[in-house]
């Protein structure tokens, strides 16, 4: 059986084909029954995120064409663009490409930690659906070891690469405590939330979101237990807040240098750290020449991006060799669990001819044959039983010139000759001492 993970990423894929080809929580669970019951597939696994949907399952030879044309007929697609986006792996790169993902190194964001706990759910999710047999299940159990060995061993997720994680980083070196500061965050698309995660994770209890819609400020801000207000209550949050990011797509400053200076007196000149990731800018820059604010702008936050980006390469470049040898070990125990297979096999097939051959020697026994004729006859038929089928298989190899088969064979099948047999040792002679 073949190993296989098939999918689409952000690489390979736009986010309208990402989008048609995601599967939904609501669908999971249907999906992996479907994709369980297909022929030639007896295990099977779904991770699906916002940037990438793979399909991770043991199969035969046909099971990769088969796979690919239940994702096209799932979300009604052509196989022909799928195939145009599509990517594959086999065994040992279908486990080094798991592995990868685990540890963040396919991501959007070098080493970026969300993707090995969607994982672990993708995994949850195939182990309650009854998808996973010994292969899966080992493989992932082997990856989130890999992962964890990664995450303790380099610095892969230490040095943040992204433009919300940066902010709150570079706030850190304003304030020594988080849990006494209080944020206002400006704007609720995807990067203020990341930022709200982020804020509180360090430990601000204290969120404010700002956005022109409530309703959309309320659904980043009550998941953190924050509070939602609109833009024009924001002079009132401005004089509480020691955190300021904003990230809209405003066309104007909503942050003028007037409203910042009328919310400094009544801080009474406490200080205030502010950072504007929106472009155009949402603070006026003239904000940055009063006393007592640390302005910052997307461009000041792609320097510290940069700078930890060659951190987290060096970290990914050790993550790799970690991954290296996280494959070995499992394609050396996947050897060995498949060399156990064979031999079971092999004795179950022994077995059952050795009790066919007992069964028929008792009968002959039961009817009064000659005891000595009936065990010769036994010995005999069990024998050439035993050496039909790798008699037959040699006489094959050898009319096809299979010289590797017929290299292996003496070892498999013969008695194993000492390497130094030890002489007999001499008779002992008298010496003759008969005078001549």
């Amino acid at each position: 059986m073949t190993l296989l993970a098939l999918g689409i990423n952000h690489r390979t894929a736009s986010v309208a084909v990402r989008e048609q080809v995601a599967f939904s929580p609501a669908q999971l669970e249907h999906a992996l029954e479907q994709l369980r019951a297909l022929p030639h597939i007896s295990e099977a696994a779904v991770l699906s995120t916002c940037n990438r949907t793979e399909l991770y399952c043991v199969t035969d030879a046909a099971g990769e064409q088969t796979v690919l044309e239940w994702l096209g007929r799932f979300h009604n697609l052509s196989i022909d663009e799928l195939t145009r986006c599509a990517y594959h792996y086999l065994d040992n790169d279908a486990a080094r490409h798991l592995m990868r993902v685990a540890v963040g190194l396919d991501s959007m964001v070098l080493g970026e930690p969300q993707i090995l706990g969607q994982l672990k759910d993708a995994y949850q999710q195939a182990r309650q659906m009854q998808g996973l047999g010994g292969e899966l299940e080992r493989l992932f159990q082997h990856t989130f070891a890999v992962a964890k060995q990664v995450r303790t061993e380099t610095g892969i997720g230490k040095n943040p690469v992204s433009v919300a994680y940066a902010a709150v980083s570079m706030a850190s070196r304003i304030f020594d405590d988080f849990s006494r500061s209080r944020a206002l965050l400006i704007g609720a698309g995807e990067t203020i939330e990341l930022v709200a995660r982020h804020l509180h994770e360090a430990g601000v209890r204290e969120l404010t979101v700002a956005n022109r819609t409530r309703e959309r400020a309320e659904l980043v801000s009550s998941r953190l237990g924050g509070r939602a207000i609109t833009l024009p209550e924001i002079p009132a949050a401005l004089e509480e807040a020691d955190i300021v990011i904003s990230s809209t797509a405003s066309p104007l400053p909503i942050l003028g240098k007037g409203m910042v200076e009328s919310a400094l007196k009544k801080r009474r000149h406490r200080p205030v750290f502010m950072v504007d990731i929106a472009v155009p800018r949402d603070i006026e820059p003239e904000v940055g020449e009063l006393a007592d604010v640390f302005l910052y702008t997307v461009d000041d936050l792609e320097e510290v991006i940069e700078e930890n980006r060659r951190h987290r390469q060096v970290a990914a470049d050790q993550a790799e060799s970690l991954i290296e040898h996280g494959v070995g070990s499992w394609q050396h125990e996947r050897r060995i669990r498949s060399g156990g297979e064979l031999i079971r096999e092999y004795r179950h097939h022994g077995e059952a001819l050795r009790d066919e051959s007992r069964d028929q020697a008792l009968e002959r026994l039961a009817r009064g044959e000659d005891p000595a004729k009936v065990i010769e006859r036994l010995a005999h038929q069990l024998a050439n039983r035993l050496m039909h089928q790798p008699t037959q298989a040699i006489r094959d190899a050898a009319s096809q010139e299979h010289h590797e088969f017929l290299e292996a064979a003496p070892r498999l099948l013969l008695p194993v000759k000492p390497a130094f047999e030890k002489p007999a040792p001499k008779a002992n002679r008298q010496k003759d001492n008969t005078p001549a």
